[in-house]
């Protein structure tokens, strides 16, 4: 779990450039990793995962500017994501590919908080590699496939629904590609709970913007933001909340 713990961290370093450069459209390759205030390459003893922050009071080492507590937090969150993948699915290639999607995830999410965009860089490949490689994840090929088709046409039929009713483009594209990239993981059941948990979270966050003053009806949210943690949730504990509400509906 150390070694997993580790090598999430790395992985997450890294994830931080694509962060970064990605919505920016930069080579997120070259050049290397540098001060996004005075433009000084970061040394490789200073670029040590969550320690190399610390160690630098969160400073950069030349002109010492703030570098935002953000990058030690993704780090810190993909290492936890990469061991909890571990712990479930042991070290096999079904945790390789939940690893890299959880990842995913933890990207998508911090892009879209900052730029409101999701890359198609991400969804498009990640929905082609979930069903080229679903023999090694949980849902059969059949129940990847519809889950594919049932995220985007239901994000699609929602935003459609909204823009003809208010006027207001309701759904992002990139918003329903990511449904179809989760449904291809996740599967039917699990992309229908995702976007159930992620439109509750979203719900929640826009009535407290309007209690305090910073949001109304009408305020976009970027809804990839709790997209992709409901995602995670429910790739971790989806089946046991499915079952756990079909058992109280059959209770009834």
């Amino acid at each position: 779990m150390i070694l997993a713990g580790i090598y999430g961290a790395l992985i997450s370093s890294f994830l931080n450039v694509v962060i970064y450069r990605l919505p920016r459209g930069q080579s997120i390759v070259s050049p290397p990793s540098r001060c996004p205030n005075c433009g000084a390459r970061v040394r490789p003893w200073d670029n040590i995962p969550i320690v190399s922050w610390l160690i630098l009071g969160g400073r950069c080492r030349d002109c010492r500017n703030p570098i935002s507590i953000r990058y030690p937090i993704v780090e810190a969150v993909g290492s936890i994501l990469v061991v909890l993948v571990v712990y479930r699915w042991g070290v096999t290639p079904t945790a390789a590919i939940y690893a890299a999607f959880s990842l995913s995830m933890l990207v998508i999410m911090m892009i879209d908080l900052d730029h409101q965009i999701i890359p198609d860089a991400i969804t498009i490949p990640g929905t082609v590699l979930a069903l080229v490689l679903v023999n090694w994840t949980e849902p059969t090929w059949v129940d990847a496939l519809i889950g594919a088709v049932a995220g985007f046409v239901v994000l699609y039929g929602v935003g459609e629904a909204y823009h003809r009713s208010t006027g207001i483009e309701g759904m992002g594209g990139g918003d329903i590609k990511l449904a179809a990239y989760m449904g291809a993981m996740l599967g039917w059941k699990g992309v229908l709970l995702t976007i159930f948990i992620g439109a509750f979270a979203g719900s929640l966050a826009g009535i407290a913007a309007m209690l305090i003053g910073k949001g109304h009806r009408r305020t976009a949210l970027p809804f990839g933001t709790f997209l992709a943690p409901a995602a995670v949730i429910t790739l971790f504990y989806g089946q046991a909340l499915i079952e756990a509400y079909l058992s109280l509906i059959f209770r009834r």
